[in-house]
């Protein structure tokens, strides 16, 4: 597959992430009565990556995050050639998806950018007031977990077809713990697309949603190569030591 066909099923895919999961938080998240909360946002972040991996997973891998993409660098399952082009389309993708988001939501009379527009944050932009090293700590540490759950469940020795559903509930299991945190981003791509918008707070502290998602996802990529490498088989490793002296021997 090209890498420009690859590029746009990642444009898509994330694309679909911003518009389905930011829109769940912005639309549908506190409607009266019968809003869907905290659950409904994990659960619909979740979807949009189980239904983007069953779609495009066997074009592009569905990566639809930049720490994603990096993680995969760093654990030696994706070309550091590629990295910058799918970052960008995954970047663009996501602009796109907030850019539609706004058009429906400032439909509704009285809608405000100043509801924060699901845009990540800590301290004053907190939903639950955090600090920035419970932030900071919560990105890294979520994000290593991630990417730990898709290098293992797309390993070629673990059960075939069920990545996507591994995968989708850990990352709606990540939102049901940190969306009071930071409105959990753990995906530079999701908080870029949404501070563009916001600006002003949401911008400045718009590092922390690359920083740390980057270098929980690289630490995630290095251990996960260590953790996964498979090993040789009791008799084998006897069998190697055996030859290895036999030769030494001769």
């Amino acid at each position: 597959m090209s890498l420009t066909k690859r590029c746009t099923a990642e444009f898509l895919g994330t694309f679909w992430l911003v518009l389905g999961g930011c829109g769940s938080a912005v639309l549908a998240a506190a409607f009266p009565q019968v809003g869907i909360g905290l659950l409904g946002v994990s659960l619909a972040f979740g979807l949009t990556v189980l239904t983007m991996a069953f779609a495009i997973g066997h074009i592009s891998g569905c990566h639809l995050n930049p720490a994603v993409t990096v993680g995969l660098v760093t654990g030696k399952r994706f070309p550091v050639s590629e990295l910058i082009p799918y970052v960008v389309a995954q970047v663009i993708g996501g602009i796109a998806g907030a850019g539609v988001l706004y058009i429906i939501a400032s439909g509704k009379a009285g809608f405000s950018l100043s509801g924060g527009f699901a845009a990540n944050g800590y301290g004053a932009n907190s939903p639950g007031g955090y600090s920035l090293t419970a932030a900071l700590t919560a990105e890294i540490v979520l994000t290593f977990m991630f990417l730990i759950v898709i290098l293992g469940s797309t390993d070629k020795r673990a059960p075939k077809g069920l990545a996507p559903i591994a995968i989708g509930l850990c990352l709606t299991l990540i939102h049901l713990i940190s969306i009071p945190v930071t409105n959990t981003s753990v995906n530079p791509a999701r908080s870029t697309s949404q501070a563009v918008f916001v600006g002003g707070l949401a911008i400045k502290q718009l590092w922390l949603f690359w920083v740390a998602p980057i270098v929980g996802a690289a630490i995630a990529g290095v251990a996960y190569a260590w953790l996964g490498a498979a090993e040789p088989e009791p008799n084998q490793a006897e069998t190697t030591r055996e030859a290895k002296a036999a030769a030494a021997a001769a």
